[in-house]
């Protein structure tokens, strides 16, 4: 595509928690970009849709969209995980660009069969890795840049949650159709987040737990990886923390970067807040910013405090309608995705069978 001062008409599949709360907000905020229709066939949440974008039309099934093609310049698929194949694979062959919620498949090989499908079209398909834009992720970036903590040694990083109880739905399943459990879900974040501050992975460790009662797939997990370039990282995805832990703690030659608290985007979006809104969007108050130092811990007034860069998942669709107008980057390949699946399945394997698996 050429560059047009005529936003880019976007159709969204799904209309679930991914689909109102990131999506469509982020979507609606981005320069360049336009919701044109979302697609459910749920009445509820087609009048939700209607609600909240007044503009917005309104579609029973992919096949309707689909069939829109030309009236159309980008697919996001926001429905269940096992779907995402079908659909990108549908999108994709209709001509249109695609960008795909995580995870983009349910093993590497998809990964990498639907990137070369969107090659030999010419076409882009980008993987939805919204946590790259978390706050505490790009203010632990710039202070590897910067050299603040010397040679990292150890990253530690845990998405954890307490929710004794279960909510049920296609997440919760323990039929593997359904790509459920918390390491394909949460695991997908921080797998990608290692990959992209410490590289490829050399080897893989995990545990994999189902907790509470009646639970059908994996609620608590842990994976151990080594990289390529000698740094360890020890991540953890989990509903059943009932302390939770820090965010990050990463441990270098020099100094150690300790942060608390999650990123305040995903509750400002199920708020109803918008990043082109919202005023101060994805800042946090000084009382949460993590702390940089050696030899005491943070909870003990040890380091200095490190102000936390805003969050701007908002960049993510920027990037996207970049690389469709004025042939920007890619902002998450689906080749990079792969390599997180490439880790996330060696993670599946070891926590089955009990070893470490050397990828």
């Amino acid at each position: 595509m050429t560059a047009t001062a005529t936003p880019l008409r976007v159709g969204l599949i799904g209309y679930g928690l991914a689909g109102s709360v990131f999506h469509a907000p982020l979507i609606a905020a981005t320069e360049g970009l336009t919701l044109d229709t979302v697609v459910t066939s749920n009445p509820e949440r087609q009048k939700q849709a209607r609600d909240e974008f007044p503009d917005v039309g309104i579609a029973a099934t992919p096949d309707e969209l689909f069939a829109r093609a030309a009236e159309l310049d980008l697919v996001v698929i926001a429905s269940p995980n096992k779907t995402h194949v079908p659909l990108a694979t549908a999108a994709l062959d209709a001509g249109l660009p695609v960008v795909v919620d995580k995870p983009v498949a349910g093993t590497a090989a998809e990964a990498r069969e639907l990137a070369a499908r969107a090659e030999a079209r010419g076409l882009l398909l980008s993987v939805f890795q919204n946590r790259r834009w978390d706050n505490d992720f790009r203010t632990l970036q710039a202070l590897l840049a910067e050299g603040e903590l010397g040679d990292p040694w150890r990253f530690e990083s845990r998405f954890e949650r307490w929710r004794p109880q279960l909510k049920g739905g296609w997440r919760e399943s323990g039929d593997p159709a359904e790509i459920g459990g918390l390491l394909y879900d949460l695991g997908s974040h921080v797998v990608d987040q290692a990959l992209v501050l410490f590289g490829p992975v050399t080897r893989v460790y995990a545990e994999s737990d189902i907790r509470r009662d009646g639970a059908q797939t994996d609620d608590d997990t842990f994976i151990a990886l080594t990289h390529a370039n000698g740094v360890r990282s020890h991540l953890y995805a989990s509903a059943t923390t009932a302390q939770l832990g820090p965010r990050f703690r990463v441990l270098g030659s020099k100094a150690g970067y300790v942060k608390y608290g999650l990123d305040p985007q995903e509750a400002a979006l199920r708020e109803g807040g918008r990043p082109d809104t919202t005023a101060d969007w994805g800042t946090e108050p000084e009382e949460l910013w993590g702390r940089l130092g050696s030899g005491e811990s943070p909870l003990t007034g040890g380091g200095t405090p490190v102000p936390t860069l805003p969050g701007d998942y908002s960049a993510y669709y920027a990037a996207v309608a970049r690389a469709l107008t004025d042939g920007g980057a890619n902002p998450v390949t689906a080749s990079e995705a792969a390599a997180a699946l490439d880790v996330l399945e060696a993670a599946r394997r070891s926590a089955r069978d009990g070893v470490a698996v050397t990828l």
